[in-house]
């Protein structure tokens, strides 16, 4: 039991450790270097945000059951890639990337789903994700859906446990 919880504590004090220094350096460029297009500076925004967001929702106060604990890490983490890859989805123009931040997408969703699942806890309603049209939008694909149009994205984030 301890030894559970020191591992979580060492891996989340780990994680916070490297985020911190990742975040010193996103920041450093949150403004961007001079001459950085708007759309790069949206883009470094948003990034920005969902590193700040996953790294304060990651910081649980643990509960003494590790599997309950380590959902409660992993969702926001999970959410976190799925918010990235949303913004290269929004701003980013290779294809190859867009189609690799489209899986992400998909697969990070999957993820949280099975974990929720094995906790037996509730799923979150399905909605459009924020990369698509959502007044008088009709079936048809759009450029960050998948060759086969479905819309296969829903929100994932998950109350903080107190």
């Amino acid at each position: 039991m301890f030894s559970a919880f020191y591992t979580i504590r060492r891996w989340s004090l780990t994680t916070s450790i490297v985020m911190t220094i990742f975040g010193a350096f996103s920041n450093a460029f949150a403004a961007g270097p001079p001459g950085t297009i708007p759309e790069e500076t949206s883009f470094l925004s948003e990034n920005d945000k969902a590193m700040t967001t996953m790294m304060d929702d990651m910081s649980i106060k643990p509960t003494g059951n590790v599997d309950q604990d380590f959902v409660a890490m992993m969702v926001p983490h999970h959410q976190g890639a799925i918010d990235m890859a949303q913004a290269e989805l929004r701003h980013g123009h290779n294809e190859q990337l867009r189609r690799i931040a489209q899986e992400i997408v998909v697969e990070q969703q999957q993820e949280i789903v099975a974990m929720r699942l094995a906790l037996g806890q509730p799923l979150p309603s399905s909605a459009p994700a924020a990369d698509q049209q959502t007044t008088g939008s009709t079936a048809s694909p759009t450029k960050s859906m998948p060759p086969n149009g479905m819309d296969m994205t829903m929100p994932m984030s998950m109350p903080k446990e107190q």
